[in-house]
């Protein structure tokens, strides 16, 4: 009977559960359903932008993601400098082999977009009421497309122009006329170098180091990287080797000229930018987007020369930022939202203010605050006269084989003084091999 008396409570205690289970498992169906109709947190998606300026250029840009952060509450953009456009490349890659990226980048790599890596953004930008495609100037927005799909951004353009030291010039009777082609920035460089024996306390000018100045001279003289037909490369022509051994013999042989080689980040550059402001050069060749650094009571500035009787048309380019697609849909949305912010007619005309890079957006010209810079700032109209007529940026079709060849051929020849028929030869034999494995030959 006991026995008997036992079950019957174990029954009736297990009853009890099972309903207060059932009462449990209600209550919990109501909350959750209550919590799916609450709007989601108001909480601003975070995101890292990635690029790799330095000096005020960088100051510049952690000013507009402040600003930024400061006009909306939607999107916090969290800042991650890198030493140069290289070294975020390189990063990028890493965090891509990874899964974990950024939702913004500034780089951008066209058959890195083709093979997945990065997001169409023309879904993105429709959405943006206030990106109008119409107001970009074209060649910028075209660089960042492939595939007739948008891929990249045109964050500002740049190109490369002469900087020189107007006291040096005027001491020595150099004039611009002087300096409108190669052959008579030669010259010029002649008068302004100062040599004690064979110690140079003062060069006439410094071209900046690397293969892009040395192919901006070579379009200039008409010069081309591949044939019309983009299945042969050019780099060895008379053109190329002309072009290549005057600037090392002006280099190694007379003595007029020099370049800062190596070091971290943007180190060579800024060293070149000191010689001209501390009087041990007569100028350089350098980006527009110096003008933020140069102190233009001594400096000037000039578009690059062509050569006799070729007309100079030097590389202006964009410089691109992406979104990868490995970032989550939220964090895509959120860096679009940046990108709009950054390449709207005030912010575009505010960076080429403060730091010589070209806007990207057209009606960037009649902001009031452009318009009065430019009549009290003359060199910032440089940049703009010289993109009118300047090249297109060469796309490597072998993914950087061919510039990479490129970089290391100009490296023998600025560095180690190697003749220019031998690293160009030496360069176009491991291009075109590059070039016939991505045709399939």
């Amino acid at each position: 009977m006991r026995k008997s008396k036992s079950i019957l409570a174990s029954l009736l205690v297990l009853s009890f559960i099972l309903l207060s289970a059932c009462g449990n498992k209600g209550e919990a169906d109501s909350a959750s359903k209550a919590t799916a109709d609450v709007p989601k947190s108001s909480a601003p998606v975070e995101i890292e932008f990635w690029y790799g300026l330095g000096g005020k250029l960088g100051d510049n840009m952690k000013r507009l993601i402040d600003k930024f952060n400061s006009s909306q509450k939607e999107v916090v953009v969290k800042p991650v400098v890198q030493g140069n456009y290289d070294e975020t490349k390189k990063k990028l890659q890493a965090a891509m082999a990874s899964g974990k990226v950024p939702a913004a980048v500034l780089s951008a790599d066209i058959s890195w977009a083709k093979k997945g890596l990065f997001a169409p953004l023309d879904d993105l930008i429709a959405k943006e009421d206030s990106f109008d495609t119409e107001d970009f100037i074209p060649t910028f927005l075209e660089q960042g497309k492939t595939d007739n799909k948008q891929y990249f951004v045109p964050m500002y353009g740049t190109t490369q122009l002469l900087y020189y030291n107007k006291s040096m010039f005027e001491k020595a009777g150099v004039t611009t006329e002087d300096i409108k082609t190669w052959e008579g920035l030669a010259e010029a460089a002649k008068k302004m170098t100062v040599k004690n024996g064979d110690n140079v306390k003062v060069y006439g000018w410094e071209p900046m180091w690397g293969y892009e100045n040395l192919l901006d001279a070579v379009l200039s003289k008409g010069g081309k990287v591949l044939s019309d037909d983009g299945k042969t490369v050019l780099i060895d022509s008379p053109e190329w080797i002309q072009t290549w051994d005057s600037f090392r013999k002006w280099i190694h042989e007379d003595k007029i000229m020099s370049i800062h080689s190596g070091g971290q980040g943007w180190e060579y550059w800024y060293k070149t930018i000191d010689d001209v402001m501390q009087d041990r050069a007569a100028g350089y060749t350098g980006s527009s987007g110096d003008q933020g650094d140069l102190d233009f009571n001594k400096l000037a500035a000039a578009p690059q020369p062509g050569w006799n009787g070729h007309e100079p048309a030097p590389v202006a380019s964009a410089i691109l930022a992406g979104i990868p697609a490995a970032a989550s849909p939220e964090q895509q949305a959120a860096a679009m939202k940046w990108f709009a912010f950054f390449t709207s007619a005030q912010t575009t005309a505010d960076w080429s203010m403060n730091t010589g890079y070209i806007a990207v957006r057209k009606s960037a010209m009649e902001e009031p605050a452009f318009k009065a810079f430019a009549e009290k700032n003359p060199q910032s109209k440089q940049p703009l006269l010289q993109a009118q007529t300047a090249s297109a940026p060469f796309i490597d079709p072998t993914g950087g084989k061919i510039t990479d060849a490129l970089k290391i051929a100009a490296d023998k020849l600025e560095i180690q003084n190697l003749p220019a028929d031998q690293v160009l030869k030496e360069a176009k034999e491991t291009a075109q091999r590059e070039l016939d494995r991505v045709q399939g030959k």
